[in-house]
């Protein structure tokens, strides 16, 4: 199996606990010394205070959101005028919401990918970069949205004649659309995984999640079936977390004052405030759990369809990373927000999809000057060109099923709001990023679910 270099790790820093001070108090309080070790059978001595953290947690919180928000502050000269590089071309508009972003805190530099185009606060295809704080409302949304490719060791002319069989099993299996739940259910070790429910202060929302996990929803999310040159099946899905991220983002973005529109300023909060350090927290739990239900709907899928996965590539693309990059010739370790685009890092590889009907690719970043330019960043797919309701308004029914028949694509569910026509064309997009990544593979959809336009869900993108 191919390896794949997936998320850049982290460095490695051993910081004191935030909680540490106010743990070791309640501890005092407690008429206990914070220092004395407790036995732990198989395991390290620990000390008193550490069995305090979750309630020293719990105070932090309370106090919060209590305190009234603090104003944005004005940014600081360091900042100022960071560079921006764009990519493809785009409109004034999508260039002048990036600029108004990169005018609030700490930021060190941008991007935007050739598939941009206008977003909730901060464009899609955009990318920035921040000293010690990080950018709820950049992130976005649906936290952890991304794209997952796998492929089998079963070739297209063994499974032809079954295709359409194979689609319409897909739709009764996988559930699309509003507030969906898996009638099959999911488990996953992240559901056990106590502490980081409580450092994210999402809890109440664990049974919510079970249910949810392994649902694909509605909007430009997808399970598409593909074949490469060599003539292999590979499984292509894009969606993210699904509520859990929808209501962390919603309250975490409320908790510091941000709003929600497309032209509004970005809700930017340190790393190490209360709220910077939950809402951390709440990003990589969604981050958990969007990759493990993709990798559920995949497995899913791949037991339809029969076989084995002999290679596999994975990434997010609503996304916060800790990263270092060199900016003005100076090394710095920095949030990388990346919302709609792909990290790219030399030798990394990332699964862009084109519209319903349109070619996908595998790519792999490569060390170039660009690409450094790019934050190691690149599109995540082919950016529209019309909006939702344009798009209704602009096509017609007849006029869809015109392009995918031409393309040979089976459909299940969809809507015009995701029409091909709708969208750029991936080729041209990834020509406007040719010295910063290369194409690997180029994938042919012949099969697409989605959800139907009955089918409302309100955690897309």
């Amino acid at each position: 199996m191919t390896k794949t270099r997936d998320i850049p790790k982290e460095p490695k820093m051993r910081r004191p606990d935030p909680y540490q001070d106010r743990a070791r108090l309640l501890a005092t309080a407690a008429g206990l010394d914070p220092d004395a070790k407790i036995d732990r059978p198989g395991a390290r001595p620990l000390p008193t205070w550490c069995t305090f953290l979750d309630a020293a947690r719990d105070v932090a919180l309370a106090q919060a959101r209590q305190e009234p928000v603090a104003p944005i502050a004005p940014q600081s000269a360091q900042f100022a005028n960071s560079p921006l590089k764009v990519f493809g071309q785009h409109d004034q508009k999508t260039i002048d919401q990036m600029r108004a972003c990169m005018e609030v805190g700490n930021c060190v530099a941008g991007v935007i990918c050739a598939d941009g185009h206008l977003g909730y606060a901060q464009p899609v295809g955009g990318v920035i970069a921040y000293e010690k704080q990080i950018s709820i409302s950049g992130v976005g949304f649906d936290i952890g949205c991304g794209n997952m490719a796998v492929r089998l060791d079963t070739r297209y002319d063994d499974i032809r004649e079954n295709a359409a069989t194979i689609l319409q099993d897909i739709r009764k299996v996988i559930s699309f659309g509003i507030g969906r739940t898996n009638a099959e259910g999911a488990e996953h070790a992240l559901f056990d995984d106590g502490d980081a429910w409580r450092a994210s202060d999402m809890e109440a929302y664990r049974q919510k999640a079970v249910g949810q996990l392994g649902t694909v929803g509605s909007g430009n999310h997808y399970v598409d079936l593909l074949t490469d040159q060599a003539g292999f099946v590979w499984i292509g899905v894009h969606f993210g977390s699904r509520g859990l991220g929808h209501t962390s983002a919603t309250r975490y973005l409320k908790a510091a004052g941000g709003k929600d529109g497309m032209n509004v300023a970005p809700a930017v909060v340190d790393e190490d405030s209360e709220i910077g350090r939950r809402y951390i927290a709440a990003m990589q739990l969604a981050g958990r759990y969007s990759y493990a239900g993709r990798e559920w709907v995949v497995d899913r899928v791949r037991q339809i369809i029969g076989g084995e996965i002999t290679d596999r590539v994975h990434n997010h693309h609503n996304y916060a990373w800790r990263e270092k990059h060199v900016v003005g010739g100076v090394e710095r370790d920095l949030w990388v927000v990346r919302k709609g685009a792909t990290p790219a890092f030399p030798g990394q590889r990332g699964f862009v999809g084109g519209s319903m009907g349109d070619d996908c690719v595998i790519l792999e970043g490569v060390d170039s000057e660009e690409a450094k330019a790019a934050l190691y960043s690149t599109v995540h797919g082919a950016g529209r060109l019309f909006g939702r309701m344009q798009a209704k308004r602009t096509f017609t029914q007849a006029q869809m099923d015109a392009w995918l028949q031409e393309r040979g694509v089976l459909l299940a569910g969809g809507d015009l709001d995701e029409s091909p026509m709708a969208y750029r064309r991936l080729p041209e997009v990834l020509a406007a990023h040719g010295g910063s990544v290369k194409v690997l593979h180029t994938l042919r959809p012949f099969a697409v679910a989605m959800a139907g336009s009955a089918e409302f869900d309100p955690w897309k993108d």
